[in-house]
């Protein structure tokens, strides 16, 4: 299949991410509360960009049950920036006033011009990176989780059977619409790499 083809080329990114400095403070909660905060924030600015990409997709889908796909992917999205906005109130966080890191303008950047210029095979390919390493993180990082770790929510939502059937979904969506193309392999790799660069600029302030 081809989601598997394209994870196991780029399952070195992913493994790179699992041992990311940022990524093992969330798993073993010694995380710096304001990289956390500087994550929140960072992360609901990319997912609503990762929100209108699904929408631009839908749009643009060429049959029924793909719009449904798309439209029920979209509402996971929502669902997960709801989580973010249960933080941003807790953490005194003006979503509103967010204005985005390099890496993470560059990141929605390229999904949003991917969901404009590509059709929804491409799009697909370029937003399942996400989906599959978070997935992946959740569930690691859920094997070694100790009690009263402050990102236990964090670990839960990523390792949780609602966030994993999301994975399976957009994984069967991209093998049905998605050729196996250099455009596409290079998109899920450019986006993988996106995801790395985002857990380090949590670590730099000024970023």
């Amino acid at each position: 299949m081809l989601h598997e083809i394209l994870w196991q080329q780029n399952v070195r990114l992913a493994e790179v991410c699992l041992h990311h400095p940022f990524v093992r403070g969330l798993a073993d909660g010694t995380l710096d509360p304001e990289a956390f905060r500087r994550y929140v924030a960072q992360d609901a600015f990319f997912l609503n960009a990762f929100a209108r990409a699904y929408a631009l997709a839908a749009a643009r889908s060429q049959d029924g049950e793909t719009l449904i796909s798309l439209c029920e992917l979209l509402n996971g999205v929502l669902r997960e920036l709801q989580l973010h906005t249960g933080y941003a109130k807790e953490l005194k966080i003006e979503l509103a006033r967010v204005q985005p890191y390099r890496a993470v303008a560059a990141y929605t950047d390229f999904l949003l011009a991917i969901a404009w210029q590509r059709g929804p095979g491409e799009t697909i390919a370029a937003m399942t990176p996400c989906m599959r390493l978070y997935g992946y993180l959740g569930t690691e990082l859920a094997k070694t989780m100790g009690a009263g770790n402050p990102y236990q929510q964090w670990i839960a939502t990523y390792s949780g059977a609602d966030f994993q059937a999301l994975v399976t979904r957009v994984e069967s969506l991209r093998d049905s619409i998605a050729e196996d193309t250099l455009a596409v392999r290079d998109a899920y790799e450019y986006a993988m790499g996106c995801e790395l660069n985002f857990f380090s600029a949590m670590l730099e302030p000024t970023a």
